[in-house]
């Protein structure tokens, strides 16, 4: 399987190669929710079709909360290494016996997604700074675990 090289911005250091796009394609393997599927399904579907998501749907005060209730920045404020750490929460939680956190962790993919979608759909012009590319790593996921 190809492996993106990626470029590591010049704040970067060696020590974070491990948290480049690659660890994204690794938590693709394994077992994947079926949540994060559907999630991952949908957008690259709404992807190919239009090239990028053709509506710029923003997170509400509600869904800002649930991320602030985790501990979770906005993705536009997300490194790489957050979202694959994120990401490797998420697919546990998806699989809690605890109804709480599943649901808590199956919205959190879905707003994730929405907000991918958001800063696809602009372009990515809201991003302040090259540090947070967190997008990418979202990206990456939802490619490997999506059949489309």
């Amino acid at each position: 399987m190809f492996l993106e090289s990626t470029n590591l911005s010049s704040l970067s250091c060696d020590d974070d190669k491990f948290s480049s796009l690659s660890m994204s394609a690794m938590l693709a393997r394994g077992e994947v929710p079926d949540s994060h599927r559907r999630t991952a399904d949908n957008y690259m579907v709404i992807k190919k079709i239009y090239g990028v998501p053709v509506v710029l749907p923003r997170i509400n005060n509600k869904e800002k909360a649930l991320l602030a209730k985790y501990d979770f920045n906005p993705l536009e404020f997300s490194t790489i290494k957050q979202i694959n750490e994120e990401l490797s929460f998420l697919k546990r939680w998806s699989m809690s016996l605890e109804k709480n956190l599943k649901a808590d962790a199956d919205e959190i993919i879905q707003i994730r997604a929405k907000e991918l979608k958001y800063l696809a759909a602009s372009r990515y012009v809201s991003l302040s700074s090259e540090i947070y590319s967190g997008y990418k790593a979202l990206e990456r996921y939802f490619e490997e675990i999506s059949k489309y």
